[in-house]
């Protein structure tokens, strides 16, 4: 079973669904990517299931989200969105937040102007108790505050806290940072509810397929984790022209040799179905 732990989808901008002009230029692609598209392309490289984390440009809306797994039973799930500045408005949507089917947990990000304080300001604070006392698994993007994460999975030891993206972004790939920023990463592994997302590699990777450069990072993470707190992923529509989708996945399965069969197995799909309560049976 292949499932990828991050794909985004978007429908079509309408006056009824606006998109927020500060927004523009954060859009992965000039045209919107349907839940029908992201069927065919799951189709055609033989990814069983994804975990839709609405983009940023969507705000906290997670119907279009909802939608695909209401027409795709068991392909999809999702890890929605919630305005961290809101507590009285977010707190009773959290309180039944997995009562939802197919919404298996939280995304939070942490890397723009008007959020990037909010991890160490305390205006998120509220948020881990909730997500730690209600059973929300929390996805989080904040590549530069790594001692933050380490002292909220401390605070909130019964707290699923997946890592993005290896721990990377682009300001730290473009300023020649990732060896560091990974190996931040990897030491965050001595928190047992900790996780990490091998996602969105080529994006972060200065070779063509198979990115060598990324081998010794990924295999660093690995190792720190373990198979069953690693997670493949994608972010295709990040960098969608850079590699065809059926590569991200033989990346992982035909040219990591340090990786196992049983850890393929692990890594690809299982890892995170166990960690998110995803019942694929």
């Amino acid at each position: 079973m292949i499932v990828d732990s991050q794909l985004h989808i978007w429908p079509s901008a309408t006056p009824e669904r606006p998109r927020p002009a500060a927004f523009e230029g954060r859009v992965h692609l000039p045209d919107p990517f349907t839940f029908e598209m992201a069927i065919d392309l799951m189709d055609g490289a033989g990814v069983d299931k994804a975990i839709l984390v609405p983009p940023s440009w969507e705000l906290e809306r997670l119907d279009y989200a909802l939608e695909a797994v209401a027409n795709n039973p068991g392909r999809f799930a999702v890890m929605g969105r919630v305005a961290l500045s809101r507590p009285e408005v977010e707190l009773p949507r959290l309180k039944i937040w997995r009562d939802t089917p197919g919404l298996l947990g939280v995304r939070v990000v942490f890397i723009y102007d008007e959020d990037s304080s909010w991890l160490t300001d305390g205006t998120s604070d509220w948020f881990w108790v909730a997500a730690e006392e209600y059973g929300i698994p929390v996805m989080i993007l904040a590549p530069e505050d790594k001692p933050a994460l380490r002292s909220i999975a401390k605070r909130h030891p019964d707290l699923t806290l997946i890592i993005d993206h290896m721990g990377l972004s682009m300001n730290i790939f473009k300023e020649n940072r990732t060896a560091q920023a990974v190996e931040d990463a990897a030491r965050l592994s001595d928190c047992p509810n900790v996780c990490v997302k091998l996602s969105s590699v080529p994006t972060y990777s200065n070779e063509d397929y198979p990115f060598n450069d990324m081998t010794p990072l990924i295999q660093r993470l690995f190792s720190a984790y373990g198979r069953e707190r690693c997670f493949w992923g994608t972010d295709v529509t990040r960098d969608y022209d850079k590699i065809p989708y059926k590569q991200r996945i033989t990346h992982f399965t035909e040219a990591l040799d340090f990786l196992s069969d049983e850890d393929k197995e692990w890594v690809m799909g299982r890892a995170l179905c166990e960690r998110l309560r995803w019942d694929v049976s």
